[in-house]
């Protein structure tokens, strides 16, 4: 099972080719994609058409789901996000440090594009499901 970050949704939704979403791709097929709340979340919000909205929504809740944040999550997304910054290295959006200490925390290997998951995968154990990213 993989996780897939919204950067390789929104390419894949615009058919955009790359080793990403080709994974996806493959993934989907083999069913072995989940998606988390939060994703969900960002996909459905920036979605303007209403029978894309409908249709994606459909498509994403036939997914394994899983609901990413809490209480202890967020201690522990405080605890990463610091411990990156004790490097030298801000994390952009919260929403990726949700995501990220996710997948740490559950072993589940993250499918994604955005540049801030690359410290998560140096410095805290974040498992890439394509290696090189």
């Amino acid at each position: 099972m993989i996780l897939v970050d919204t950067s390789v949704w929104i390419d894949y939704f615009k058919g955009v080719k790359n080793p990403q979403t080709d994974l996806l791709d493959a993934s989907i097929v083999h069913g072995s994609v989940a998606i988390g709340d939060l994703i969900f979340l960002e996909i459905l919000q920036g979605i303007r058409n209403d029978g894309q909205y409908r249709q994606t929504k459909q498509s994403l809740l036939a997914l394994e789901q899983y609901e990413m944040f809490g209480k202890d999550m967020a201690a522990k997304c405080a605890e990463n996000y610091r411990a990156l910054r004790k490097r030298g290295i801000t994390i952009r959006k919260t929403a990726d440090v949700i995501i990220a200490t996710f997948c740490i925390e559950k072993k589940l290997p993250l499918l994604f594009l955005d540049r801030d998951f690359i410290p998560f995968v140096d410095h805290l154990g974040l498992w890439p499901a394509l290696r090189g990213t």
